[in-house]
């Protein structure tokens, strides 16, 4: 089966999974909008990213991080958080592509990380890919570790069994 483990927000990321090996990570692709060059999220290359790398449409699922509004993000952020939220769900379904959702307490805790510092999902994904040291070297690859490891908890889970009953 492959994987999609989607970390959403525009500094989020996307990776794949097949048979637990990683195949792929990237940064949520962005562009800029508007004058005052905001961030949004790239729609179009999302789309074609994820089609590209679907091989079987019947062997693939979506796995989101399922957040809420954090108590002192402002208004604009929260929206345009929730349109990434949104334009995922919509890629996803456009390609027929099941999606599955996990709030990020459900994932944190099979892999022993409540109440541990953000950096300690990228601690832990290398300890599970050793290969993957130099691509998630940096603080910020946090994203993209999470990404892994949401992939790789709807793989270990409930939740995949859901999705074969």
């Amino acid at each position: 089966m492959r994987i999609f483990g989607i970390d959403p927000g525009l500094s989020g990321a996307v990776a794949i999974l097949e048979e637990n090996k990683v195949i792929d990570i990237i940064d949520i692709p962005v562009m800029s909008e508007g004058k005052k060059n905001k961030r949004q999220l790239n729609s179009a290359h999302l789309a074609q990213y994820i089609e590209k790398n679907t091989l079987d449409i019947n062997n693939t699922v979506v796995v989101v991080e399922q957040v809420n509004a954090m108590p002192g993000q402002g208004v604009t952020s929260m929206f345009n958080f929730g349109q990434t939220f949104g334009a995922i769900k919509g890629i996803s379904a456009a390609l027929k592509i099941p999606i599955f959702f996990v709030r990020p307490s459900k994932w944190k805790k099979h892999f022993d990380l409540l109440k541990s510092s953000k950096d300690a999902s990228r601690t832990k994904t290398i300890e599970m890919y050793p290969s993957l040291a130099e691509k998630l070297s940096k603080k910020k690859d946090v994203n993209k570790s999470d990404a892994i490891l949401i992939a790789r908890f709807y793989s270990e889970t409930d939740l995949k069994r859901q999705n074969n009953t």
